[in-house]
């Protein structure tokens, strides 16, 4: 396949997404032919050089999992933590190969989470381009007012920018809570409390019931399954992947 850019080769080698891996590779965790490589436009070849990532050389040839993991509360969504918390790799740890998940949910969220090592699939879901859809459903002290939900729905404004228009449905309202259903197509950090809080909502619990056209029917809290095939093909191409 000749030269590639290093990200998209460890992302491609499962090992993870293209934009975690810019960050290994200007963190000096990635040699090529056992030189230490920190520029994010180096480029190498997959079949020609010994590519590592923390001393482990990457394969190519592996088989591709897909699991959609239901992350309870306390569980960080990311594949390592320094300071020994837990992580959703705990509950995955069964599985012999090595997955990641894609795309984050904070410590105090719950919900779906896809586990893959398919790393261009997952680059691919995760860029805004594709507008990947995802529902949260979300229970806020206080009253979401009619007039909340509309500055919600149009887009508000974040230290990062304006957010792109979200759908949303009431669940249920009282004075004291409400419950509602919001669906997004970007990914930003923290997004849905972030954009709560703008509209002076406070956030109780939050959990994404849907990613990508999957759910959470019949996967308990803390449990995985395998996505079905018909399910992966869906997945890439709505990720535009052949």
């Amino acid at each position: 396949m000749g030269e590639e850019r290093l990200q998209k080769l460890i992302s491609r080698a499962g090992l993870m997404s293209r934009r975690e891996a810019e960050n290994f590779i200007t963190a000096g965790r990635v040699t090529v032919d056992g030189e230490v490589v920190n520029r994010l436009g180096a480029r190498a070849d997959a079949e020609k050089n010994k590519i590592c990532v923390d001393g482990r050389q990457l394969t190519f040839d592996v088989e591709k999992i897909y699991l959609l993991l239901n992350k309870p509360e306390g569980f960080l969504s990311t594949a390592k933590d320094k300071r020994g918390h837990a992580t959703v790799m705990d509950l995955v740890s069964d599985i012999s190969a090595r997955v990641y998940p894609c795309g984050r949910l904070d410590l105090n969220s719950a919900g779906l989470i896809l586990m893959t090592n398919d790393g261009e699939l997952m680059n691919a879901l995760l860029h805004p381009k594709f507008k990947v859809p995802k529902t949260y459903r979300v229970k806020v002290e206080g009253d979401l007012t009619a007039e909340k939900i509309s500055q919600l729905c149009a887009g508000v404004e974040l230290e990062d920018g304006l957010t792109a228009p979200a759908e949303i449905s009431l669940i249920n309202a009282d004075k004291n809570s409400s419950t509602l259903e919001i669906t997004i197509r970007e990914g930003r950090n923290r997004q849905i409390r972030r954009m709560l809080a703008a509209v002076g909502c406070n956030v109780k619990k939050l959990t994404r019931i849907k990613f990508a056209g999957l759910t959470l029917e019949g996967v308990p809290s803390g449990k995985y399954r395998r996505l079905t095939n018909k399910e992966i093909r869906n997945l890439k191409n709505l990720a535009g992947i052949g």
